[in-house]
């Protein structure tokens, strides 16, 4: 069988486990994110991660070391811009930093290695770059995220639908919400390596999109959202390896037809 194949080499199993674990960290985040119109920071913030992998890279440093903390930074600057009365609003903030983060990387990627190899990695992903400390440090990260989530899992319902009436209640709306953001960040960087700057935000959008076609209460979205993005990427990975292309790109690509094929199943399930 083909997946067994696939397992028996190393890195491929490490892309696997890392990725996996990555599919179902985005798209539990995903469901919130999209609901609170949130789901474009994750796209601003993977190139800001762009950006932090390739200073990382210039200056001999550990990857995800550099990254996690920029973006997580970055996170909540956005966060905080995006609920502020500030003159700049959300979606220009996010413009405006992802744009800029990603002409730094850019720029500083060709003035040391080169406009080539590195920046295709980068920006469109590549499961070679997933080594054995990347693999253990994005498990024991992606386990955390998964952890704080199923925990916080009430909170995290409450700010989603009625931020006010959390905070009524006596729920810290803010503290949530930048923990929402952290969380994001952390699951973009890890993911990055594999999927690529551009096409990291896929896994947080397609999948809650798609279970909202057929499904209405936000735990079933949110279950039915992990699964999806679990499968889309198992598929995904199988058909990058069988085909020979991108694993990124395979990915996405499962996603959009799983997308269409739920976007039909729920027109037929609300009409009857």
């Amino acid at each position: 069988m083909i997946i067994f194949e696939m397992l028996s080499y190393s890195f491929l199993a490490r892309a696997m486990l890392v990725g996996v674990l990555v599919s179902l960290c985005s798209a539990l985040l995903g469901t919130s994110l999209v609901l609170k119109r949130y789901s474009m920071i994750g796209d601003g913030l993977s190139h800001v991660g762009f950006g932090a992998l390739a200073i990382a890279s210039a200056l001999g440093l550990a990857p995800l070391a550099v990254a996690v903390p920029v973006v997580v930074i970055a996170a909540v600057v956005l966060l905080r811009i995006s609920q502020s009365r500030s003159a700049i609003k959300g979606d220009a903030a996010v413009a405006l930093i992802s744009s800029g983060a990603l002409a730094v990387g850019v720029l500083v990627i060709s003035l040391t290695s080169g406009v080539n190899t590195n920046v295709s990695n980068y920006m469109f992903g590549s499961i070679l770059t997933v080594s054995r400390t990347d693999a253990i440090l994005s498990v024991i990260l992606c386990v955390a995220v998964i952890i704080c989530f199923t925990l916080l899992y009430p909170r995290i319902f409450a700010i989603t639908f009625d931020e006010t009436f959390a905070r009524a209640t006596g729920a810290k709306a803010v503290a949530y919400n930048t923990l929402l953001a952290v969380l994001t960040a952390v699951t973009v960087v890890l993911g990055m390596r594999m999927m690529g700057a551009l096409l990291i935000s896929s896994l947080i959008i397609f999948p809650p999109l798609a279970a909202m076609r057929v499904f209405r209460s936000f735990r079933s979205v949110t279950i039915c959202s992990a699964v999806f993005s679990v499968v889309c990427f198992i598929v995904g990975m199988t058909a990058s390896y069988a085909l020979e292309t991108p694993s990124g790109a395979s990915v996405v690509c499962v996603n959009i037809i799983a997308f269409g094929m739920f976007a039909a199943a729920g027109k037929l399930l609300h009409r009857g």
